[in-house]
């Protein structure tokens, strides 16, 4: 991912065994990567059993949050995609006990789709 793509928040496929070894902590045994976005700083991490999501605070983005969601607590998304006006497209995530979504703001060059099809898949599936 070029620096100009990453400033204007395009999301890119990231390398999985790259990933897979900076992650290894946050994994089960035989837990694999299957499928992993980034945007910006934050990451889309799609599992064979959850989606974690990367978010990297602050400044210097020493300050990160891992959320970790059973695919099967996922129970509703939604994808707004953008407009004329509207820059970005929205991904939203709504987990079992929350009333409130997870939400994320994509650039408009991003294939919002693409994200959606790979959530999809292993929420509908599993």
């Amino acid at each position: 991912m070029g620096l100009f793509d990453g400033l204007i928040g395009n999301a890119s496929e990231v390398d999985l065994d790259k990933l897979q070894q900076e992650v290894k902590d946050l994994l089960i045994p035989h837990e694999t990567i299957k499928n992993a976005y980034k945007i910006i700083r934050d990451t889309f991490i799609f599992t064979d059993k959850r989606l974690i999501l990367i978010d990297k605070q602050g400044v210097t983005g020493k300050k990160t949050e891992y959320h970790s969601i059973p695919y099967k607590n996922i129970v509703h998304f939604s994808v707004e995609t953008a407009g004329t006006f509207d820059l970005d497209a929205e991904l939203k995530i709504w987990v079992s006990g929350s009333s409130l979504p997870i939400q994320k703001n994509f650039n408009k060059a991003t294939n919002i789709y693409k994200v959606q099809s790979v959530l999809a898949q292993y929420v509908l599936v599993t």
